[in-house]
């Protein structure tokens, strides 16, 4: 009788480390930017069907980069915890701490576990609070650690160049049409450190607007009003509760995103996000 092949457990978790940090690579790059107002979420997305960023509960936004089945589950997931807990206790009981927790137990069980292959996916999950100190943005890698970012964090294929980047020019107090032209600098860098343009129509920009009178402060921009904000000056801030030709009804259940200034996708909807 042969003996059985030995893998020792910490080159088991670097193998799994390994193949999930390639999943995740072959995805786009998206970042997420604390602003004046709120947090910006920003991302390459050329697919009107498939949606990196959703809305989970009133004040709580969630960006996700990798395969894109795995973290719909996890999304679908956040919303019905955060259903489920503020309608049992209190809407205010249900914040991104918590949930980021509640990701953190799943992914690190599966990471874990040799049952299963560990998800492709790495998440950010944020709150915008009252004032900008109250802000919160969390990041969860494959393995379920959790980072407790500050300004700006970036995922994807090319997040360690893109937070380089971020990093030496973001800053506190910016106007939605400044981060949101830092967002699109930082993700049209190449890893030669070129730049490529990146058409409004391919990009998928969505904010957690303090200022909305809504008790839900996700809301989608696109149309004329994402062109206006590309072309504004720096200095200058363009509300985000503006009319827009295109709103979309809030929500992180909602299936449509259909603007009729949002460009027809390149190609058909595939399982992972690197459509």
């Amino acid at each position: 009788m042969s003996t059985p092949f030995y893998v020792s457990p910490q080159q088991a978790m670097a193998d799994r480390a390994e193949y999930a940090r390639k999943g995740i690579a072959r995805g786009r790059s998206l970042v997420v930017l604390q602003y004046a107002d709120g947090i910006v979420f920003v991302g390459e997305n050329p697919s009107r069907a498939l949606h990196k960023f959703s809305e989970i509960y009133d004040r709580i936004g969630f960006a996700a980069a990798g395969k894109y089945n795995e973290y719909e589950n996890l999304r679908i997931g956040g919303v019905r915890y955060a259903d489920l807990r503020g309608y049992t206790y209190d809407r205010d009981d249900v914040t991104a701490r918590g949930l980021a927790n509640v990701y953190a137990q799943t992914l690190g069980t599966i990471f874990s576990s040799a049952a299963e292959k560990p998800y492709e996916v790495e998440l950010v999950v944020a709150e915008v609070g009252a004032t900008a100190d109250g802000d919160q943005i969390y990041r969860l890698p494959h393995d379920g650690s959790i980072v407790d970012e500050h300004g700006s964090v970036a995922v994807g294929g090319s997040s360690e160049q893109i937070s380089t980047y971020l990093d030496q020019r973001h800053r506190d107090g910016m106007s939605l049409a400044e981060a949101l032209k830092l967002a699109v600098q930082a993700l049209s860098r190449d890893t030669n450190g070129g730049e490529r343009e990146i058409p409004a129509e391919r990009l998928e920009v969505a904010v957690l607007d303090r200022t909305r009178p809504q008790q839900r402060k996700f809301k989608r921009i696109v149309g004329r009003q994402l062109a206006r904000l590309l072309e504004a000056d720096g200095a200058a801030s363009t509300p985000t509760d503006a009319p827009s030709d295109t709103e979309e009804p809030d929500g992180g259940e909602t299936a449509t995103d259909t603007s009729a200034d949002t460009a027809k996708p390149d190609a058909e909807p595939s399982g992972d996000d690197k459509e």
